[in-house]
């Protein structure tokens, strides 16, 4: 039935939470902001979920690039009094850098992607920065498991805007009735490929209720889908 999977990267496949929180360790003790906070559970605590926000902010198209780099960084710098853009600037570039190195992946990921690779054309729609996510798909060893890497930077719009996902159909000379996301935001990614008339498989770890419609499929664990595909 399906011949193309679009998969999302962050949470799907790697594992962003605990990438991310190493590396914001690595910045926080790099920068000494140990001089300004308790502990980094203080800081990471408070980065959280503005971090969240925004980026739910940035995938509804309420907020550009720009304006998510600086304001998830400004109001953790403020107890060090330098908070300049280009110190702000400073800090996110060492993050990126640090997060795009880690290799960490969501438990069972690669098994995955080896069953899936001789049976479908697999291909990335992802909503992050292009500066990092080839970094990240190179580093953590996904590349050479997917024919296109779409990203909202290029098509310009992020998931769950309908026209990313047509021109992922395009660029993946794909048919919408034989292509299936995978992702883990229900917002992005599920909401995102049913608007666009595109069958979801919903990775659901956190086993959240469904909101205003059932899914095509829905899993908990990503080796749940080699008995789905």
């Amino acid at each position: 039935m399906y011949k193309n999977l679009f998969i999302d990267l962050d949470d799907t496949l790697w594992d962003t939470y605990n990438n991310n929180k190493k590396s914001l360790e690595e910045v926080y003790n790099e920068f000494s902001l140990n001089r300004y906070y308790t502990s980094f559970e203080v800081f990471y605590g408070i980065f959280q979920p503005v971090n969240t926000q925004l980026w739910d902010k940035y995938r509804d198209g309420l907020i550009d690039k720009k304006t998510l780099t600086i304001e998830r960084f400004s109001h953790l710098l403020e107890p060090t009094g330098c908070v300049t853009q280009q110190a702000v600037l400073d800090f996110n570039q060492s993050f990126l850098m640090h997060s795009s190195e880690k290799t960490g992946l969501i438990a069972g990921a690669i098994e995955l992607l080896e069953y899936l690779k001789p049976h479908y054309k697999m291909h990335i729609i992802s909503n992050g920065f292009r500066e990092v996510q080839y970094k990240k798909i190179e580093n953590a060893g996904l590349s050479s498991y997917f024919d296109q890497i779409i990203l909202s930077e290029d098509a310009g719009v992020n998931k769950p805007n309908p026209l990313i996902f047509d021109l992922a159909l395009k660029q993946a000379e794909a048919k919408r009735e034989e292509t299936l996301m995978i992702g883990d935001s229900w917002e992005a990614d599920i909401q995102g490929a049913y608007n666009a008339k595109i069958d979801q498989l919903w990775f659901n770890p956190n086993k959240i209720s469904t909101k205003q419609f059932d899914p095509t499929y829905m899993v908990e664990s990503l080796l749940e889908i080699t008995s789905i595909l």
